[in-house]
C-alpha cells in the first residue's frame, strides 16, 4: 500500500506498523529514515525563529491563506492508495480540508483518513484505525497492548503519591499551557494539573494567572523545539517579572523537554512522554531521562 504520511506522529505510527511511507510532511524526522521520503507539504514560517517571532509569523501566515501548502505536484507523483491528516491544529500540520481539497483537484483515488486525538486513550484508539486502513490490525493491537500495559506501570508507580501542582508550558511567548492529552497524562504521572481541562485544546495564559496557580513543578515543551532551541528561547521565560518567585523555580524544579518529539507529537512516544514527566514529578519512583529529551533548568544554566 502507498502511503502518505502528513503529520510526524502518524508516520511513527506508519513505520512502527511495518509499513514504509511513500511520502511524508516536511517535519517528519522519525524514525530517522522518515528523513529521505518526499515531503508532500511546505511550511510559510521559519521553524528557527524565536517563540514570539514565530508567532507573529502564523498570525500573518493564517491572514494569508494559512501556514502550510500541499506540494500538488508531488502529491501526484506518489498516486498514494493512502493519506493519513490532521485535524487538531491548523499550526501543528496541514489540516484535512486543504488536503481533501487537493486530493479531490488531482483526481486521486485514494483514501484521507484524519487524526484528531485529545487524550492517550484516543491516540491509541488512532493506532487501531490506522492499522485497520494499512491491513496490519494485529500488530497495531499488539502495539497498543504494549503501550498500554506501560502506562499502567507508570500509574501504578505514581499511585497514593503527595500529588505537586504541574504546569507544562507547549508555547513560551506568549505562554500557552499544554492542553489534549498532557492534562490526563499529568494525572497518571501523579501530578495536579490545574491550569487546563483534559481535552481542553491548548491556549494562551495570562502571566498574572501562571503566578497565581504558582507551580510546584514547571515543564517548557514549546511545540516545535527541541532541547537546544528551548534553551535559546528561555529569556521568554526567565525574564518575565516573578519568574524567580515561582515554587518550582525556588526549589529547582524546572525542566526543559524536547517538545518537538515527545509532549506535541500524539504518537507511540507520548508512552515515552508520560514516563519523563513521571520523573519531573517523582524522580525517586521513575528512571532519569535521557539528557537529550528532559534537562533540569539548573543544569542548562550551569553549562
Amino acid at each position: 500500500m502507498r502511503v502518505v504520511s502528513l503529520l510526524p506522529s502518524a508516520t511513527e505510527v506508519v513505520y512502527a506498523l511495518g509499513v514504509e511511507p511513500v511520502g511524508v510532511s516536511h517535519e517528519c524526522d522519525y524514525p530517522p529514515a522518515a528523513n529521505e521520503k518526499p515531503a508532500v507539504n511546505r511550511s510559510r514560517v521559519d521553524p528557527d525563529a524565536t517563540s514570539a517571532e514565530i508567532d507573529r509569523q502564523v498570525q500573518d501566515a493564517e491572514e494569508s491563506g494559512g501556514v502550510y501548502e500541499v506540494d500538488r505536484e508531488t502529491l501526484a507523483e506518489l498516486d498514494p492508495d493512502l493519506v493519513i491528516s490532521q485535524g487538531i491544529c491548523d499550526v501543528c500540520a496541514v489540516d484535512e480540508v486543504r488536503v481533501r481539497e487537493a486530493v479531490n483537484d488531482l483526481g486521486l483515488d485514494c483514501e484521507v483518513l484524519t487524526t484528531d486525538p485529545h487524550s492517550l486513550a484516543d491516540v491509541f484508539a488512532d493506532i487501531e484505525r490506522v492499522g485497520a486502513a494499512l491491513e496490519r490490525a494485529e500488530r497495531a493491537a499488539d502495539l497498543v497492548e504494549d503501550l498500554q500495559q506501560r502506562v499502567d506501570r507508570v500509574e501504578e508507580r505514581a499511585a497514593g503519591v503527595e500529588r505537586p501542582r504541574v504546569a507544562v508550558f507547549d508555547w513560551l511567548d506568549p505562554v500557552m499551557v499544554a492542553g489534549h492529552w498532557i492534562p490526563g497524562m499529568a494525572d497518571i504521572a501523579g501530578g495536579a494539573y490545574g491550569m487546563a481541562e483534559r481535552g481542553s485544546r491548548s491556549r494562551p495564559r495570562e502571566w498574572a494567572d501562571v503566578r497565581a496557580y504558582d507551580p510546584e513543578v514547571l515543564v517548557a515543551a514549546p511545540c516545535g523545539f527541541g532541547v537546544d532551541q528551548t534553551v535559546r528561547d528561555l529569556p521568554a521565560l526567565t525574564d518575565r517579572e516573578g519568574w524567580d518567585d515561582l515554587t518550582a523555580v525556588r526549589e529547582g524544579r524546572v525542566y526543559v523537554v524536547d517538545g518537538h518529539h515527545y509532549v506535541n507529537r500524539p504518537g507511540p512516544r507520548l508512552v515515552d512522554t508520560l514516563e519523563f514527566l513521571g520523573w519531573c514529578l517523582h524522580p525517586d519512583a521513575f528512571e532519569g531521562p535521557p539528557a537529550d529529551a528532559v534537562r533540569p533548568l539548573e543544569a542548562v544554566l550551569q553549562q
